[in-house]
């Protein structure tokens, strides 16, 4: 494939209003396997990484993911770029990537074939029921255990965060999340991180959705950042102006903190 080639194969995929280049680099590198420059709309592949055209193309899409984000930055906010330092690799940027990678096999375009490597298939059956799923099994019982802590605690007179912090030496923020999973049925085959994830969707129905849909082999962050749009129901102007109140508290706050130190300094 040539650059033209791999710039057609991924407007196939999705269509993009913003014009961008490809370029195959020609050469290796040992820290990234390509990139996208948002001032300039260049995806840069380094294309002595690759062994085969499906792991050129994984790269391109994921850089092509960066263009259609940074495309769909710009109309929200009338042409601003998204300032430098700012988080690229988010839950929507993940959310996009594997539901392009999807779009992309059912159009042929790109594979991840279990069926080339028998070794590799068996190892992930072993993988999936040996490990993820008790796993999610025992963290789930794990939940458990810890809610019955907590009331003994209570009823003991004993601050459970104390409980935690020294007892255990488990993190609090970590036994949440295990709390979490322990009293929501969330099938263990998912694996903690998914259940996790799974377990904070209200609605029983939606987590049985996000559920199914991950153990059909939809990739988690996808499947968990449509559920939370569709139960949220909040459409992009009310996402910025909440985040512009959020950004206009945080101004004040440093705008006061930075008068009070320049005080404090005037009469050192």
């Amino acid at each position: 494939m040539d650059n033209e080639q791999i710039k057609q194969t991924l407007l196939q995929i999705e269509e993009s209003e913003l014009d961008f280049t490809v370029t195959m680099t020609g050469k290796e590198s040992t820290r990234v396997n390509g990139l996208y420059k948002p001032d300039t709309h260049e995806i840069l592949l380094h294309n002595k990484n690759f062994k085969s055209d499906m792991q050129l193309i994984y790269t391109a899409i994921h850089e092509y993911t960066h263009h259609l984000e940074t495309e769909a930055y710009l109309e929200e906010t009338g042409g601003k770029l998204p300032m430098k330092g700012a988080k690229v690799h988010n839950a929507a940027f993940w959310s996009r990537f594997h539901a392009l990678l999807q779009k992309a096999e059912e159009m042929g375009i790109y594979k991840i074939d279990l069926e080339d490597s028998p070794e590799l298939k068996e190892l992930t059956e072993k993988i999936r029921k040996e490990y993820i799923e008790v796993n999610g099994k025992l963290m789930q019982e794990f939940g458990k255990l810890l809610s019955q802590a907590h009331a003994l605690c209570e009823k003991a007179n004993i601050r459970y965060e104390d409980y935690l912090d020294r007892v255990l030496c488990l993190p609090r923020k970590s036994a949440q999340e295990i709390t979490k999973v322990g009293h929501v049925e969330v099938d263990p085959a998912l694996g903690f991180d998914n259940m996790k994830k799974v377990a904070l969707l209200k609605k029983p129905e939606d987590r049985e959705s996000a559920s199914q849909q991950i153990l059909s082999g939809k990739a988690p962050d996808t499947v968990t950042e449509l559920m939370k749009k569709k139960s949220s129901g909040e459409d992009p102007k009310s996402k910025l102006e909440k985040e512009k109140n959020r950004l206009t508290k945080t101004i004040e706050a440093l705008q006061q903190r930075l008068q009070y130190v320049e005080e404090s300094l005037e009469n050192l």
